[in-house]
């Protein structure tokens, strides 16, 4: 399994920060062709480093409600419920989980009404508090730095390194650390398969 090269982070920044930019653009930045890149940009996305390519919209410019940062603290153990049910609610924007149990959101609300975006998408029981503050103004610039390709094994949880396997099955691609977890995995997978459609 390939890792991550010089000219994967360069082509990595350049989506970063424009998403729709031509591969003939990015292959003249990156000194290869433009089938060389979107060959590369292909692997990324099985190799799941590219999950998805989105808009990011200026919600400054556009007339639907509040900025809001949203912190949450979650109830032992129900965090990542609370942050679950947020990220599919359209006024919000990303959503942050802590190791501390603690949820942080940016949304855009209407009428200022966080207690009833809340009272709509999550379960009040698994929230212990939460507190709200005005945004005045926000900025996001990801980066891939020095970042190395490091998922973790679908099978036994360890990093998978360039000596690991893919496994591609109904469409999904998973990342195994040996052939041994790779053959355990893909038993489990089929066994799991075939029980479903019997």
């Amino acid at each position: 399994m390939r890792g991550l090269d010089d000219t994967d982070r360069e082509i990595l920044d350049i989506l970063l920060s424009d998403g729709r930019r031509p591969y003939s653009d990015i292959a003249e930045a990156v000194d290869l062709s433009p089938p060389a890149v979107s060959d590369r940009i292909e692997r990324l996305q099985e190799q799941g480093v590219v999950r998805r390519f989105t808009v990011d919209l200026d919600r400054s410019v556009l007339r639907e409600g509040v900025p809001v940062l949203i912190d949450l603290q979650a109830r032992p153990g129900r965090a990542e419920a609370v942050a679950g049910a947020l990220s599919d609610a359209d006024p919000v924007e990303r959503v942050f989980t802590t190791a501390d149990e603690r949820v942080v959101v940016t949304a855009t609300v209407a009428d200022c009404d966080v207690s009833g975006l809340l009272g709509e998408t999550v379960e009040t029981d698994d929230i212990d508090r939460y507190r709200v503050d005005l945004l005045d103004d926000t900025a996001w610039s990801p980066s891939i730095g020095d970042a190395e390709f490091a998922p973790e094994c679908a099978e036994c949880g360890n990093t998978v390194d360039t000596e690991g396997e893919t496994v591609e099955l109904d469409g999904t691609h998973y990342h195994l650390c040996c052939s041994s977890c790779r053959s355990r995995f893909v038993d489990r997978y089929e066994e799991f398969r075939e029980g479903t459609t019997s």
